[in-house]
């Protein structure tokens, strides 16, 4: 993995870690998603330390945290807001839900019943919420960094295809290694917590990082890798469904925030060979018969990164 070289990246990365210890993967997938105007989505066993990780970045760029605990009986509403009469002004007044903040952890997004999980999707693709018919703009920067347990656990519902497509990265924290689960235990009895972490930019200086990061370059020849990589997806017969063309521009706008995370203003197609297990592996359908033969969907997009030839780049100024 590259080291981050854009010193504001940098900084939010050591800020986030003196909280979240032997997790800068994680949190340079969560500022890719982030400063592509993305959602991330945390799959993993309780414990591992994904709400400190949201509460850390959150904190680190001056947002306003909110905090969604999805369980059964959570109504749509309860995400949204809802319009109450108000009998002294004679009329309905809108009272936001926890959706209307800047940085969401949607905690335990599988809990839920598919109704409102629903209730997101607007959200996290359009930047608003409508209720009772009254459309509601959301702030911005808006990020959603979803968690989810195991679908094997008790309890769980699978996401609708249509909401995981809505998460620009997907990935997992995994259990610490002994030295650093060592170093989190010192980090406890020193009661070290998100609570005194201190910002490192503001929401201006994030939205206005997230401009530069749309006018990384992206050549023609990445563009064409990247497609091409993506109809792979489509005509491997393991895969009942393949990669959509949301798919492939969540990927393209991905290699861009990496691109800019390590100083450049170009595209490589390196970044491109890093993300696209992240960035494609959950919205990839596999066929039953694959997965009674233990083949993931991570597996397919590497082994298609192995057969696909690179495309040779025109250096860039």
């Amino acid at each position: 993995m590259q080291e981050t070289t854009n010193p504001t990246i940098q900084k939010i990365i050591q800020n986030v870690e003196t909280v979240i210890i032997g997790k800068t993967e994680v949190a340079k997938l969560s500022l890719v998603a982030l400063l592509a105007k993305g959602h991330l989505l945390l799959e993993d066993v309780p414990g591992v330390g994904k709400t400190m990780l949201v509460k850390a970045l959150a904190k680190s760029i001056q947002a306003d945290y909110k905090r969604i605990q999805f369980t059964p009986d959570l109504l749509p509403s309860d995400v949204t807001g809802i319009s109450i009469y108000n009998p002294k002004e004679h009329e309905f007044v809108f009272r936001p839900g926890p959706i209307m903040g800047n940085i969401i952890l949607a905690d335990e997004i599988n809990r839920t019943s598919p109704k409102t999980q629903s209730a997101l999707l607007e959200a996290m693709e359009e930047h608003r919420v409508t209720v009772d018919g009254v459309t509601h703009q959301l702030d911005s920067p808006f990020f959603v960094m979803a968690t989810q347990n195991p679908i094997e656990y008790e309890g769980t519902y699978s996401l609708p295809e249509a909401q995981l497509d809505r998460f620009l990265i997907k990935t997992k924290m995994g259990y610490p290694d002994m030295g650093d689960e060592i170093a989190i235990l010192t980090n406890a009895q020193m009661q070290a917590s998100t609570d005194q972490l201190k910002p490192v930019i503001t929401l201006k200086d994030m939205a206005a990082l997230q401009e530069e990061v749309q006018n990384v370059f992206v050549d023609e020849s990445i563009a064409r890798y990247i497609v091409e990589l993506m109809a792979k997806t489509r005509t491997d017969k393991r895969v009942y469904l393949g990669v959509s063309p949301r798919g492939s521009i969540a990927l393209m706008k991905a290699s861009q925030a990496w691109a800019f995370m390590h100083g450049r203003k170009y595209c490589l197609p390196d970044d491109v060979q890093y993300l696209a297990p992240y960035v494609c592996s959950h919205r990839i359908i596999m066929k039953s018969e694959a997965l009674y033969e233990g083949i993931d969907a991570q597996a397919i997009i590497r082994e298609i990164l192995a057969k696909t030839s690179v495309p040779v780049q025109r250096q860039v100024n």
